[in-house]
C-alpha cells in the first residue's frame, strides 16, 4: 500500500523524534536503577566515608540504591577515567576531590581533561588540614614556627603522603608565603608512627587522620588551614590569623560525565542539597572534622577552574613532578 506523502512525512518525524523523546522520559524517571558512586581513594579514606555517608542518604531520597566503589590508583586518575569513559546517564558518578584540580598539573599526560570532560553537580564538603608537630618540637604556635623555620634552614622534616598530594602542597604553599624551608619526607603509606616517634617533626595532616592523637597529647596542633577555625578544634587558630591569604583545604563533590542531561544533574543536585542540611548528615561530617559545603553547579565549576589554577602555580612555581 502507497501511503500519502504527508503521512509518510509525519510517520518519518515521528520515528526520528522517538530517541529524543524516550531519552527526555528516561532522564525525568532517573534513577530508576543503582547508581556507582566511583572514589579514587581506598576504602575507609576520607572520601571514601563522605561517600558512603552520601550515597546513603541519595539512597533513601531517591529510592534508589548508590553502590560505592572504590578505584584507588595513580593518584585518583584511574577512577576519573573510569568516570569520563561512561555514559553521561547519572547512573556513572565521581566523588571528586581537590586532588583532580592538583592532577591537571602535576601529571603531563593525562587521557582526560577534568574540565572539559565532566559536569559538576554539587559541592559536598570542605576538609581542613591540620598543622600538627611531635611533643618534643620546640615550637608551639606559627609564629615561633615561622621564626625557627627561619633560624634553621632546611632542618625541620614535613611529613606527607606522597609528591602532589594535598598534605605536601600545603606544605609548599606555606613554604612560599613564609619563605620558611621544609625538608618534604613522602610516605607511600601511613606517615603517622614516624610523626609519633619524631622522625619528621611536622605534617599538614587531614583532621581525621590526627585528631585523637591531638585529644590525647601525642601530637601538638598549631593552626588549621581553613579560613575560618574548624568546629572540631575550636580552640586552634587558623594560618591564615598568623599568614594573610593563606587557605588550603581538602575539598569533595560529586561531578558526572560530560553530556549528563540537564535534568538528571538537578535532581542530583537537589537531593545532594537537601542531604546537606540534614542534621543527621551534618553531625556525621562534622564527626570526621568536615563541614558541609553547597554550591550550585555553576559555582562549583567555577571552584574548581579556580583551585586548579591555584595549585597549578605552586606546582609549577617549585617544579614540582609526579613519581
Amino acid at each position: 500500500m502507497k501511503l500519502p506523502r504527508r503521512q509518510f512525512l509525519n510517520l518519518a518525524a515521528g520515528a526520528t523524534a522517538l530517541p529524543t523523546v524516550s531519552r527526555v522520559a528516561s532522564a525525568q524517571a532517573y534513577p530508576s536503577r543503582p547508581v556507582h558512586l566511583i572514589v579514587g581513594f581506598p576504602a575507609s579514606g576520607l572520601t571514601d566515608i563522605l561517600a558512603r555517608l552520601l550515597g546513603s542518604s541519595l539512597s533513601e531520597r531517591l529510592g534508589q540504591q548508590f553502590i560505592v566503589e572504590d578505584r584507588p590508583g595513580a593518584g585518583t586518575n584511574l577512577a576519573t577515567e573510569a568516570l569520563v569513559r561512561a555514559l553521561p546517564d547519572g547512573y556513572t558518578l565521581l566523588m571528586a576531590s581537590s586532588s583532580n584540580a592538583i592532577n591537571a598539573t602535576l601529571y603531563d599526560n593525562l587521557k582526560f581533561n577534568f574540565i572539559r570532560d565532566t559536569t559538576p553537580v554539587a559541592s559536598i564538603a570542605r576538609t581542613p588540614l591540620v598543622l600538627v608537630v611531635n611533643p618534643s618540637f620546640p615550637v608551639k604556635s606559627v609564629p615561633e614556627l615561622i621564626t625557627y623555620g627561619k633560624a634553621s634552614p632546611g632542618k625541620i622534616n614535613m611529613a606527607t603522603a606522597g609528591i602532589g598530594s594535598s598534605l605536601h602542597l600545603a606544605g609548599e604553599l606555606f613554604m612560599t608565603m613564609t619563605e620558611v624551608k621544609l625538608v618534604p619526607v613522602h610516605y607511600r603509606g601511613l606517615y603517622v608512627p614516624d610523626l609519633l616517634a619524631g622522625q619528621v617533626q611536622l605534617a599538614f595532616s587531614p583532621i581525621p587522620t590526627t585528631i585523637e592523637q591531638v585529644r590525647a597529647g601525642k601530637l601538638r596542633a598549631l593552626a588549621v588551614t581553613t579560613p575560618t577555625r574548624s568546629p572540631a578544634l575550636p580552640n586552634i587558630p587558623t594560618i591564615g590569623e598568623f599568614v594573610a591569604g593563606y587557605e588550603a583545604s581538602v575539598w569533595n563533590g560529586v561531578v558526572a560525565p560530560k553530556g549528563t542531561p540537564a535534568v538528571i544533574v538537578d535532581k542530583l543536585h537537589e537531593a545532594i542539597d537537601a542531604a546537606l542540611a540534614d542534621p543527621k548528615l551534618t553531625t556525621q561530617f562534622a564527626g570526621i572534622g568536615s563541614v558541609p559545603k553547597s554550591m550550585t553547579p555553576a559555582d562549583f565549576g567555577k571552584f574548581i577552574a579556580e583551585d586548579t589554577e591555584k595549585w597549578g602555580r605552586v606546582i609549577r612555581g617549585n617544579n614540582i613532578k609526579a613519581e
